[in-house]
């Protein structure tokens, strides 16, 4: 296995969400929601957030595509749709990482076509020093510097996915 350095362990993932799943029970009430997961990389985040949350959760993925090994190829391609209803439906888009924005970007546009009642978006990270689009986000995780990381969902080219914490190689 190649040498791998945690930047944020287990145990501060656990606590960070569920502190976000009570900032998103309490900003919802009993009101059902619809996990809309980013294909790969926010399955495992997605899936961890949803098991603290009490209110009645629906899952829906899509799959878009924007980058290439560690590097952002600039565009953004939609390769798997979204396979359910979601129109007049509370929507929280969960993301594994935020870059440029880009992709976060075109995704809240292209969900908006649908016609939610609304649309908030929730990562794992955000790297606010690449912005290229300014977002308004709703819940993150944590904000970290410029570097690619790996695990929790993140991988590097499909390898370190199943990793329990947030490292980067080397």
């Amino acid at each position: 296995m190649d040498d791998i350095k945690v930047l944020i362990n287990e145990a501060k993932i656990d606590a960070r969400l569920d502190e976000i799943a009570k900032e998103i029970m309490k900003d919802y009430k009993d009101e059902d929601i619809v996990f809309v997961g980013v294909l790969r990389g926010a399955a495992m985040f997605m899936i961890e957030l949803a098991k603290r949350i009490k209110n009645s959760v629906e899952f829906e993925f899509i799959q878009l595509e924007s980058y290439e090994g560690e590097n952002s190829t600039g565009n953004v391609k939609l390769k798997q749709e979204l396979t359910g209803k979601i129109e007049g439906k509370n929507i929280i888009i969960i993301e594994d990482i935020i870059d440029t924005g880009r992709t976060l970007e075109y995704l809240r546009e292209h969900i908006k076509k649908f016609n939610p009642k609304s649309v908030k978006i929730c990562t794992l990270l955000s790297k606010p020093s690449r912005r290229v689009f300014e977002l308004n986000v709703d819940y993150i995780g944590f904000s970290i510097p410029d570097e690619f990381v790996i695990g929790y969902g993140m991988d590097y080219n499909q390898k370190y996915r199943n990793l329990p914490f947030i490292g980067k190689i080397g």
